[in-house]
């Protein structure tokens, strides 16, 4: 087989042919791929010039297929297909914060296809944020406070999971089968946060409802090092149970707290718009694992 032979093919023709062919019409055709009528009608013309068959008869209204369109449209739709099999493979820029990376990444890795590379980005939520704005990354896992600013950003909510307070194991809270948020509001806090940032977590949402102001002591990112400031008795944490559930609890005690009145929803954020068949099978199986 000569394979120079199909240089002189483009790919849009076939995709041109097989639309007027399936959707009854040039016109219909164009709506149907987004693509003006005129460039519809080159198309076509352009792969009949290639092969010099005539593949639609002009004169019925709307135009049908001739006998060599009609053999020739299964050939084109099955080239169609494979190719859409192969470009289904592709890289994907994975962002999530740490606590989500820990328990989500691994298991999304394992239900890809091996043609499908996935590449994880952790960061803060307000980092991941930006980074999906700038196409840095394509799609984001993170809360859905402290809310995104940029309209061009859609979101579906994943999972909900409630705030729960960190101790370390000698303080007298410890043993409590849960505490509240005026209790928790007389100690020294350390909570999820930039320590100059913005009170929109939900943390200082739940207090905030209360008319609750806690004195912070630390603010941090990162679950370890929440659990380590409190193992080492710098104050009591409060954050979203996942974090810390994920991380090593030795010598904490987590305690629910009965009133938080906030939970953390956690979600999946990408641009609006921006789709491909590698990204579509990453947020499946991310909808799978936490549906």
């Amino acid at each position: 087989m000569d394979l120079t032979a199909a240089y002189g093919f483009r790919m849009d023709w076939l995709v041109s042919f097989v639309a007027v062919a399936r959707h009854g019409g040039f016109s219909a055709a164009g709506k149907a791929v987004f693509r003006g009528q005129s460039r519809i009608s080159e198309h076509v013309a352009d792969l009949e010039r290639t092969l010099d068959v005539r593949l639609f008869d002009r004169t019925a209204h709307p135009a049908r297929l001739t006998p060599e369109g009609r053999a020739l449209l299964p050939q084109a739709e099955e080239i169609l297909r494979l190719v859409q099999r192969l470009s289904a493979g592709g890289e994907v820029r994975f962002g999530a914060y740490p606590s989500a990376a820990a328990w989500l990444f691994p298991q999304v890795v394992r239900r890809l296809p091996d043609n499908v590379r996935l590449l994880l980005v952790e960061g803060p939520s307000v980092d991941l944020e930006a980074a999906l704005m700038r196409g840095d990354i394509d799609l984001a896992i993170r809360p859905v406070h402290p809310l995104v600013a940029d309209e061009s950003l859609v979101h579906e909510v994943l999972w909900r999971e409630p705030l729960t307070a960190v101790f370390p194991e000698t303080h007298p809270l410890a043993s409590n089968r849960s505490v509240g948020l005026e209790q928790l509001a007389e100690l020294p806090l350390i909570s999820i946060g930039e320590s100059d940032g913005p009170r929109q977590f939900e943390s200082h949402l739940a207090f905030a409802s209360r008319g609750l102001n806690p004195r912070s002591a630390f603010r941090t990112n990162q679950p370890q090092t929440l659990l380590s400031l409190v193992r080492h008795g710098l104050g009591v944490g409060v954050t979203n149970e996942l974090a810390v559930t994920t991380a090593n609890l030795d010598g904490v005690t987590l305690v629910p707290i009965h009133d938080a009145g906030v939970d953390r929803q956690v979600a999946l954020f990408r641009r609006r718009g921006h789709r491909s068949p590698a990204l579509d099978q990453v947020v499946e199986a991310v909808r799978t694992i936490t549906g």
